[in-house]
């Protein structure tokens, strides 16, 4: 009888290194599993293969209780027996960044490496939706193949499970999806009833959605031991299924037959985020908001300030630590698992995350000091105190600057290089006592006391480098008044802002003549939903700052101006008071409005005291546009999506597992636009957003989101079972304080013309300083070199290619620099100049390896295609 298709049983376990249960937990099951698995491939030639869930941080976690068995590991990886890699951690790809992706790819394949050689597949098997970048960067590691699950619905293109997948760029991967995912083999039963029950509607379902009917059956599930009857299973399978052929593979096997048949295969471009047939939880980009900012502000410290600092200080001569920093990505990136940065956690688990967040920036702001100081410490000598001010953008910029200054004097003066007086802004001063500076002062019994000034300048600094400013202690300085009070509550060259009567903003943007009225309205809805999506109670009463009290205050400064804005609204306690129309719950929020005196931007910071459950609180910014797209950044580029989906009219109907809400992620920016006037939304950590309106279009910017319960039955937009388990997680009603920023910036022309990526990667990557003074807690000795007193390492065009990563190869004396073109449909080119002389340039993957086919070069000059990256390895003289 001729075989109706290929059944391909590949054994494997899914790792949640943590969900409902803590690491700890699950680290002791790994250290059982292994041994069973290690014992089973290195006794039984016919259990060919184990694939140890795609993942190092898995062999990491068990190596720290088990580093004798490092041996065992290799031995069996270097027989093609146990299967590793190419991750370090599951991650989700829809809220992390794109430098994160890569970052998890690179130290994956380098732990592997030790090992053996990793399985060269994007394996993604539980993950909340793909991300439309992936192929792209799939081949930026020579990856050419992914295994997923969730978020294909036919309306991609195909209803089959194999297909080519590509990106903005023409990256493509072949893409073989789990239909019905990773785990429906675990635990086969070995009585023919039981396979069966479970198999036959499964087999009709995987062969009618395969173009080569080569089907995977996965052995395993999240947790799983290693099923030691499989053997008997599958000749039970033979038994009962004589028409079907089943062997035991890898799952490079079958891809080598689906890549036989890829004239057969549909090409498909754009990401994955359709909960039709297997959920997606669109929504999770709101849940522990607290942890989201934490995450996204640990990014950007990493690859918008410490990496390229500490690579200004390697090109000045100083060691760049590859280990601090690989320490400090390893943290975080244990959070980027899909349950742990979605925060679909016990409550003990959410507070696991944040410690490693906690723990991963207290690195990264000690090591940012530490090259600052280095660098500082070891310029010219001179009499006076030093401010120096770093850029870390690849263009110079003119900026307001709020920055700190100590020393041991009631006034001083500020001076640049040429001896020019810089005027300053005088914030606030106190004193602060001396022990704080240096306990030595204090030990030596010297008591005078230090003042601390915060202070406002403005300046132009070089790009990708820094500029010092001399304080002169015991000097009358030129002390600036603050600027002129406006008609207007906040303005300036570009914006007229004026309070209206119920609280809201109207902004004139004075160069279109175009107005945002009712701005930053505070809204307040239900959630009767869990920590996988949000839902809205089937009893809806919705509430708006408009109908609370506010008050307001506004303090003007010599380049800034601000407005304190406070609301105090009484709100349903939880989902039962909101039925019965009660409100002895509170929201507070006091929001802090900044306004520039040379900026486009609006930059908005928002302290709330949530002291309600079982809601949402978004923030609401209506636009005069008219329109039915808007755009949003992804990793490496951007894409644009439908305003209405427009598959939210019958879901239910066509049987979707959860309502495709129109509710997207952002990475660091959103757009609204019509024809040549628009606005940009930037936020940092607030990665969900909704637009609303009939006609005219409004910003719904999500704030917090709070829900006692882990996974909830039957929620209005999800029908059905829980997701996950149901479980109190009373920490996630978000109870308490947080604070959120986001920024407004209006434009003229496009979103690329006007450079909005560059203007966001700004926005997230503000000027750092450093006030050396003669004291110091911790002493350095100095280094035998000069630092000069302003550097600036290279230039970059603000409008074309964004900088998406500087620093240091991780294995040979070269600068690697990654930019990409942020636009979906243009084309760019780029010229990048450095202010050093280069021995050699040459392109590489994103692992950093040199591509033998690509020519030496003198710079960095060429074409970007629309969402390509390029990685270049730069060899400076010294």
């Amino acid at each position: 009888m001729k075989a109706v298709s290929r059944v391909h049983i590949t054994p494997h376990m899914h790792w949640d290194r943590e969900w409902y249960f803590t690491t700890e937990e699950s680290r002791i099951l790994l250290v059982n599993n292994m041994e069973e698995i290690l014992t089973r491939l290195e006794q039984d030639a016919e259990y060919k293969f184990y694939v140890l869930d795609g993942q190092t941080a898995v062999l990491e976690d068990y190596f720290a209780v088990k580093p004798e068995n490092r041996s065992r590991v290799k031995a069996l990886v270097k027989a093609g027996k146990l299967i590793i890699g190419p991750w370090y951690t599951q991650t989700d790809t829809t809220l992390v960044s794109g430098e994160s992706i890569v970052r998890n790819l690179m130290y994956g394949i380098r732990d592997c490496m030790a090992f053996g050689e990793p399985m060269k597949i994007g394996y993604l098997p539980d993950s909340f939706g793909m991300s439309s970048q992936l192929p792209h960067i799939y081949n930026g590691f020579g990856i050419t193949r992914t295994l997923f699950w969730r978020g294909c619905s036919e309306r991609h293109g195909t209803d089959k499970t194999e297909f080519l997948w590509q990106s903005q760029d023409g990256s493509e991967v072949t893409a073989q999806v789990l239909p019905l995912g990773y785990a429906i083999g675990k635990y086969l039963p070995e009585d023919e009833s039981g396979l069966r029950k479970r198999l036959d509607a499964y087999f009709d379902v995987l062969e009618k959605a395969s173009v080569t009917k080569e089907i995977l059956l996965p052995n395993g599930h999240d947790q799983m031991p290693l099923q030691q009857n499989i053997f008997a299973v599958m000749d039970k399978l033979r038994e009962i299924y004589p028409q079907r052929k089943f062997v035991m593979s890898r799952f490079e096997e079958v891809f080598d037959h689906i890549d036989a048949h890829r004239d057969e295969l549909a090409t498909l471009k754009g990401e994955f985020i359709d909960g039709k047939y297997m959920r997606v939880h669109r929504t999770i980009g709101s849940m522990r908001m607290d942890i989201k900012i934490a995450h996204a502000r640990i990014e950007n410290k990493i690859v918008n300030i410490l990496e390229p600092l500490a690579t200004l200080a390697w090109t000045l001569g100083f060691e760049y630590h590859h280990g601090l920093l690989e320490k400090m990505w390893k943290e975080i990136l244990k959070n980027h698992a899909h349950d742990s940065i979605g925060c679909c956690c016990s409550d003990k688990v959410h507070r696991e995350i944040m410690s490693r967040f906690e723990l991963a920036e207290d690195m990264a702001d000690n090591l940012t000091r530490f090259y600052m100081r280095k660098i500082v410490d070891n310029m010219p000598k001179t009499e006076e105190d030093k401010l120096v001010m770093f850029n870390l953008t690849p263009w110079p910029r003119e900026e307001v600057i709020n920055t700190t200054i100590r020393l041991r004097a009631s006034q001083f003066r500020l001076l640049d290089d040429k001896g020019n007086e810089i005027p300053y802004f005088l914030r606030c001063a106190r004193e602060i006592d001396p022990g704080l500076i240096d306990r030595q002062i204090v030990h030596y019994g010297n008591y005078d006391p230090f003042m601390e000034f915060d202070i406002q300048i403005s300046q132009i600094l070089p790009s990708m480098g820094y500029r010092t400013l001399y304080i002169e202690a015991h000097a009358a300085g030129k002390v600036l008044a603050p600027g002129k009070l406006p008609e207007a509550l906040l303005e300036n060259a570009f914006w007229q802002i004026t309070l209206n009567d119920d609280g809201t903003l109207r902004l004139l943007d004075k160069e279109s003549g175009l107005i945002y009225d009712r701005a930053l309205e505070i809204e307040e809805s239900s959630d009767d939903g869990d920590e996988y999506d949000y839902s809205p109670s089937r009893e809806e009463w919705r509430l708006t700052s408009a109908h609370a009290e506010h008050n307001v205050e506004v303090i003007h400064e010599a380049w800034q101006s601000r407005a304190v804005l406070h609301y105090r609204m009484a709100i349903p306690a939880n989902l039962k008071e909101r039925s019965a129309r009660q409100q002895t719950g509170s929201l507070s929020a006091e929001m802090t409005i900044t306004l520039s005196h040379n900026s486009r931007r609006i930059d908005v910071e928002v302290h709330l005291d949530n002291q309600a459950d079982d809601h949402r609180i978004r923030v609401l910014i209506p636009t005069p546009f008219v329109t039915d797209e808007v755009l949003a950044d992804t990793q490496f580029g951007s894409l644009t999506r439908p305003v209405h989906d427009e598959a939210m009219a019958n879901w239910q109907e066509d049987g979707w597992k959860e309502a495709p809400v129109p509710v997207w992620n952002l990475l660091n920016y959103a757009v609204l636009h019509e024809r040549r006037n628009g606005i940009a939304l930037f936020t940092e950590g607030l990665r969900e957003f909704e637009i609303t309106g009939e006609r005219q279009k409004t910003f719904a910017l999500t704030l917090l989101r709070g829900v006692g319960v882990l996974g909830k039955e039957d929620l209005l937009l999800r029908p059905g079972r829980p997701s996950g388990i149901k479980m109190p997680v009373p920490d996630s009603q978000m109870r308490g304080r947080l604070i959120c920023r986001f920024s407004l910036m209006s434009f003229n022309g496009t979103p690329v013309s006007t450079g909005i990526a560059q203007q966001a990667k700004a926005w997230l990557t503000p000027v750092h300083c450093y006030n050396k003074i003669p004291w110091d807690a911790m002493k350095l000795n100095s280094v035998t070199f000069t630092t000069p007193g302003s550097y600036s390492l290279l230039t970059l065009a603000p409008n074309e290619c964004v900088l998406s990563a500087l620093k240091k190869a991780e294995d040979r004396d070269e600068m690697i620099i990654r930019l990409y073109n942020p636009s979906e449909t243009h084309s760019c080119n780029v010229a990048l100049s450095l202010n050093r002389a280069i021995n050699t340039c040459f392109e590489t993957d994103m692992n950093e390896r040199i591509n033998a086919l690509n020519q030496e070069g003198r710079g960095i000059v060429g074409a970007f295609r629309p969402g390509q990256s390029r990685t270049f390895s730069v060899k400076i003289e010294k």
